[in-house]
């Protein structure tokens, strides 16, 4: 049974504390979007699933309850960062496996400024569920003072640098290229272009990464309402269905800790193997993407999704990027909303914030960042601990 996207929507990514709103707020107001975009209203909805990482139990119920008092069933989602694509996964097996005709798949997150301690809470990483990944990035570098996700991406950046030869340039040219995206979205926590020059220059969070090679805590929300084909035929929802093509989600494997490198502990292989897995289910796979929206949560970790996704061969991201394949005239768009670098990262919401860019793009409904001719979208979204989503849709 096939599964569309009928509807997306989206609450502003925004800093921390720099808006008086809760996160049921901004849940309605996402939510709100999405079934106006779909058509339909709160009462056709028959399942939710609710994605945070930091709001307390049952958030889910008191965010959807803004939306309707329906009593239809709420589940609440955390998966790290990969919690939106978590929550857009188990929407459509309810859609496929013909459990519910229409699901919507609801994620936000209200952070606190600063970066992310080393739990998934913000606690200390000895007792947090990636202790095991810290644990090699510290055999392999030791353990510093700055945040632990940027160290351990940051020495996956330096191993990269080490093996292949990519530049500290060309790591900055990601923030740049993403930086310069987020200028034509309005959703995007931040709006403003800066040159490879100057994001060398920005304050150095873990070397070689600066600051605006990283992505910010944020404030968000994002949601999709995710339709069975006879759900959208009965509703006439033709011209707003995106077709969820294929969507595959893989765990750490043993190729994760093995080789003692911080490459493959933050999920080169669990991407890998996703992409795979959609390519096979689809008969699709990347030269016939258009548009792409992939976890840059650093920047070494969009060079390195690259390379998982068969964009390049190993090693050969540095020089992708340089080459401007990834943006407007080139091979690929890869992250036309600013990516999670620029747009900012509400954990839970930043899978379906990804989506709803890409159903845009699809529609040819994103305005002066849109992508000419996108016909076929990818979106990719990991986290730590692990989970990595990749999805393939198709207008």
């Amino acid at each position: 049974m096939k599964s569309f996207v009928v509807g997306v929507g989206m609450a502003k990514f925004e800093k921390p504390e720099s808006r008086e709103w809760q996160y049921w707020d901004m849940a309605r107001e996402a939510g709100t979007k999405a079934l106006a975009d779909a058509r339909i209203s709160y009462g056709q909805v028959e399942q939710v699933m609710a994605g945070y990482c930091f709001q307390p139990s049952t958030a889910g119920q008191r965010a959807a309850y803004e939306l309707g008092l329906t009593g239809i069933p709420v589940h609440n989602v955390n998966n790290n960062c990969a919690t939106g694509a978590s929550a857009l996964m188990l929407a459509r097996q309810l859609v496929e496996g013909g459990v519910s005709e229409c699901v919507l798949a609801l994620g936000f997150e209200k952070m606190k400024r600063g970066a992310l301690g080393g739990g998934a809470d913000g606690s200390d990483f000895s007792t947090s569920p990636v202790a095991r990944h810290y644990a090699v990035m510290a055999a392999a570098h030791g353990f510093e003072m700055s945040p632990p996700t940027a160290q351990i991406f940051g020495d996956a950046a330096r191993e990269h640098m080490e093996l292949y030869g990519t530049t500290a340039a060309q790591l900055a040219a990601v923030g740049a290229k993403n930086h310069r995206h987020s200028v034509n979205n309005p959703n995007a926590q931040f709006q403003w272009e800066c040159s490879v020059a100057e994001v060398l220059a920005a304050p150095v969070v873990h070397r070689p990464l600066t600051k605006f090679q990283c992505s910010p805590t944020s404030d968000g929300s994002a949601a999709a309402v995710v339709v069975s084909e006879r759900f959208a035929d009965a509703h006439g929802l033709a011209d707003r269905a995106v077709e969820i093509v294929a969507q595959a989600m893989t765990t750490d494997t043993e190729e994760s800790f093995a080789s003692g490198r911080c490459i493959d502990v933050v999920g080169v292989g669990m991407t890998r193997s996703a992409a795979r897995a959609v390519y096979a289910r689809s008969g699709l796979d990347i030269s016939d993407v258009d548009v792409i929206e992939l976890h840059d949560c650093f920047s070494i970790n969009e060079l390195l999704t690259y390379e998982a996704l068969g964009m390049c061969g190993e090693g050969e991201s540095g020089k992708l990027v340089e080459s401007g394949a990834t943006t407007y005239g080139g091979r690929w768009v890869v992250n036309p909303s600013g990516g999670l670098i620029s747009k900012g990262h509400p954990l839970g919401a930043t899978g379906l914030a990804q989506v709803a860019e890409v159903v845009w793009q699809l529609r040819g409904e994103a305005g002066v960042r849109q992508v000419g001719g996108a016909g076929v979208g990818l979106t990719h979204n990991i986290g730590l601990g692990g989970a990595a989503s990749v999805t393939l849709l198709r207008r």
